[in-house]
């Protein structure tokens, strides 16, 4: 972005109004983007109560899509899903409503897919070692220790 260029209100909000019909975003997002568009404080305050008084901006409806988007595509944890929503500072009301958006049968499937596609792709003979790689990698990405060592439990069992 040009650091330059200054932009009136009506244009600032304009812009923003495509960048948050574009995707989801978060408050936060939208107000660091109206500050490296410089900003003053007054009117980034106009600008984001218009977004949400047009519903171009809703941090409920952020927080589900991204839970949702996260959990299939890249396959996180419930761990990982709120550190992440916590970071965009999204209130505790919008986390609690979004984590509800994941099955808990699919997110049982999900996590016996990974552990299962994990092992075969560690090559290590020691059993220890293999199934430390594999946890390490299940709770980098966010799940549940104690769901992590179950499963891996009973799939070294047999």
């Amino acid at each position: 972005m040009d650091t330059n260029k200054t932009y009136t209100v009506d244009q600032a909000q304009k812009k923003l109004e495509h960048y948050c019909a574009y995707q989801e975003r978060c408050h936060k997002e939208v107000r660091q983007k109206l500050r490296d568009m410089r900003m003053i404080p007054e009117a980034i305050d106009a600008i984001m109560v218009h977004l949400i008084q047009h519903n171009f901006l809703n941090e409920e409806r952020f927080a589900k899509a991204f839970v949702r988007g996260k959990f299939r595509i890249k396959k996180w944890g419930k761990n990982r899903l709120l550190r992440e929503l916590k970071f965009r500072d999204i209130s505790k009301y919008s986390i609690d409503s979004a984590m509800k958006e994941i099955d808990l049968d699919d997110y049982y499937n999900t996590l016996d897919d990974l552990v299962q596609k994990r092992i075969a792709q560690v090559k290590e003979p020691n059993v220890y070692k293999k199934k430390k790689k594999v946890a390490d990698y299940l709770l980098y990405r966010g799940w549940e220790s104690g769901l992590v060592y179950e499963r891996l439990n009973a799939w070294f069992e047999v």
